[in-house]
């Protein structure tokens, strides 16, 4: 499905570095972790490994040889030491409202544990029944629009987006869905069969926890159905492409090209009947309605009933619980559940993550902080501009474009100018279930409200608490949640070096994605517009190419090697974000010489100050998953691949051809 923003994907599951390593301090009445005495955990390097070598164990392979994964992980990280520090100071906020309060009442009702296992499946008795009450296809397509507010799935998913082509006006966007594995891969292709076998073991448990009779040749017809899909899905590269996914339409013209379901009534019932659609994956679309109508509907009826009996499992009794979870460790690799009060408070920040974080940033997010964030991010623009105005390959015309899109580019740091009012939202203490349900409801009809309406480039796509970025790519934006704004990412009290190594390459990332791939398709309005030469972007494609084949070359785990194409926007992300952040700490340097500090050059603080962001451990099972899925390469080549490109980390260590990763002067991509 479309999607309106790029994120950095900061965050992964970690552990605590060694103590020795971190102290605290006291800054706006809460406790700041500090790495080192300077801002990087030196404790964490393996000396005897060349940087050129194996950047990441330079960087901190002593730590990955003395940190396990912990169980309920599947993997470690600073960004999931970061998100797990968020999350205590998230309870405290939440523990500390009252009882009644939305927080505290939604928080109570997902703790109450004892109340869960007294009910176990009977709050989900009424929506099965809705299920098993259908008795045509009409009713089947009135309980799929039901599902954009509720528990159960749709094959056509809605999402309220701006107008590719007019980014001021909000507007409809269709897309495919009905698998339950992560990618279509995963159904079509041998190295996924444990995967796909568990995936059907979870499939026929959940109907048997739900009372279905003959688990295993209705599990099969499930299995048979969602492999029919996947055979005509899009892979995840051509999903993450724009210019593939902008297929406007009139309803009518819809109804023309994919029959096999009645669209206007599908609109209707899901109030989202509009006069412009922009059909995501149309040739997908098509053949999945003309798959709807030649499916049995006994067969829809069964997987409908084993989709909401699965989306309920996390808010119902143990057993639901555990099976789901069961399933769920095949593709993460974890070995326990997460503690039940982090799931807890991970669900309060999911549905109520304004409210919440109105209290989190008064707390945790002074307004030094803030203050100093925005100047860096006015700092890595005028750096974003220079390297765009000495960019040797690209033509004048081109990158006064580059530039008015750039100057355009809004900046949100730390919470939203107005945070959203929750009062019409009911949460009850004794209520799980009803306050899932309530909550999802509540979200589709504040997404609806945008519908055909002009677009609110204010609104945030991620709470405040959030330890994450962002670039609003359809709304020329970038936001950082106050969450990502502390150590070792962030830090005013670090060495500069720090700061621009670390956060100041996240938000490089987040403005070069405005000239990534995808981000080079849209312009200063956020509009879906070719403002390139036709040279300009040969050179480009070129470029990009040779990116992607490196990228191809990387092993990620035992025979997965990444996608280069699925990956390129964060590549060139993080490529470009690097160079624009380095360029940035040369320019506020102002012409002095950094000190050099433990024995280290400031170019030096520079890089590993970058890869300490990206320190971790990562499970193969999530690897894989994450390979085949997700359009961010794995951690360890965010650090190597964007370096081995940048002649600065060469001369920062003295990296000879001698070295692993040394690639040739000539050789070195240089996009931006």
């Amino acid at each position: 499905m479309l999607l309106a923003c790029s994120a950095v994907g900061a965050v992964s599951a970690s552990a605590q570095p060694p103590a020795s390593a971190v102290s605290t301090t006291e800054m706006a009445g809460s406790a700041r972790v500090h790495f080192g005495t300077w801002g990087v955990d030196l404790s964490t390097r393996d000396l005897s490994v060349k940087p050129g070598d194996d950047f990441q164990r330079y960087a901190a392979g002593k730590w990955m040889d003395e940190t396990d994964i912990p169980a309920d992980k599947s993997s470690n990280s600073i960004g999931s030491e970061m998100s797990d520090r968020n999350q205590e100071q998230l309870r405290e906020i939440v523990m500390g409202a009252p009882a009644d309060s939305q927080l505290g009442a939604f928080y109570k009702s997902y703790m109450n544990e004892a109340l869960l296992e007294q009910l176990d499946m009977k709050p989900l008795q009424t929506d099965l029944a809705r299920v098993d009450a259908i008795q045509n296809k009409d009713q089947f397509r009135s309980f799929m629009a039901s599902t954009v507010k509720d528990f159960g799935s749709t094959l056509f998913t809605l999402q309220v987006i701006p107008d590719l082509d007019n980014p001021t006006i909000n507007i409809l966007a269709v897309g495919t869905s009905g698998m339950g594995l992560p990618d279509r891969d995963y159904y079509l292709l041998d190295k996924y069969k444990p995967q796909r076998d568990a995936y059907r073991a979870y499939i026929e448990r959940t109907l048997g926890l739900v009372g279905t009779a003959d688990t295993s040749a209705k599990a099969d017809q499930i299995m048979a159905f969602e492999t029919e899909i996947a055979k005509f899905s899009w892979s995840q590269a051509d999903l993450r492409d724009i210019d593939k996914l902008n297929n406007p339409m009139t309803p009518a013209q819809l109804a023309a090209y994919a029959p096999g379901i009645d669209w206007n009534r599908y609109l209707t019932e899901s109030e989202t009947m509009a006069p412009k659609i922009l059909v995501a994956d149309n040739t997908a679309i098509k053949a999945l309605a003309a798959l709807y109508a030649k499916t049995p509907l006994e067969t829809l009826k069964t997987w409908q009933r084993f989709k909401v009996a699965s989306q309920a499992a996390p808010y119902l009794s143990k057993r639901f619980v555990d099976s789901n979870f069961e399933f769920s460790k095949v593709l993460t690799g974890a070995k326990e559940l997460r503690p039940r009060w982090r799931r807890g408070i991970d669900q309060v920040d999911g549905r109520l993550g304004e409210l919440l974080g109105q209290t989190y940033v008064e707390r945790y997010f002074p307004a030094q902080s803030k203050a100093m964030m925005e100047q860096l991010v006015q700092n890595l623009k005028l750096a974003a501009a220079e390297r765009i105005k000495a960019n040797s390959w690209m033509e004048e015309s081109t990158k006064q474009a580059a530039l008015k899109k750039l100057a355009k580019m809004d900046v949100m740091v730390g919470y939203p100018e107005k945070f959203r009012d929750y009062s019409k939202l009911e949460m009850r203490p004794d209520d799980l279930y009803g306050n899932v349900k309530r909550s999802s409801a509540f979200e589709w009809e504040y997404q609806l409200a945008d519908l055909g309406k002009p677009v609110d480039r204010k609104k945030w796509a991620m709470s405040p608490a959030t330890v994450n970025a962002y670039n609003g790519g359809l709304e020329n934006k970038i936001v950082f949640p106050a969450g990502i704004l502390q150590p070792p990412l962030f830090d005013p009290t670090a060495d500069a070096a720090v700061n621009y190594g670390a956060i100041g390459s996240v938000i490089g990332h987040e403005i070069m994605h405005g000239f990534d791939d995808q981000g080079r398709k849209i312009d200063e309005n956020g509009a879906v517009r070719d403002w390139w030469t036709k040279a300009d972007a040969e050179r480009f494609k070129a470029l990009t190419t040779e990116l992607g084949k490196q990228y191809a070359s990387y092993e990620a785990a035992p025979g997965v090697f990444i996608n280069g194409d699925l990956t390129m926007g964060e590549n060139i992300g993080d490529m470009s974000g690097l160079e624009v952040a380095h360029l940035a700490y040369k320019m506020s340097l102002n012409g002095r010489e950094p000190p050099v500090i433990d024995g280290l050059t400031g170019d030096q603080r520079f890089f590993l100050a970058y890869a300490q962001g990206w320190r971790g451990e990562q499970r193969d099972e999530s690897i894989k998953t994450q390979v085949a899925s997700d359009p961010h390469s794995p951690r360890r080549y965010r650090i190597i691949g964007p370096l081995r490109n940048l002649d600065a980390w060469y001369a920062a260590f003295g990296i000879g051809p001698d070295s692993k990763f040394y690639i040739a002067p000539d050789k070195r991509v240089r996009i931006w």
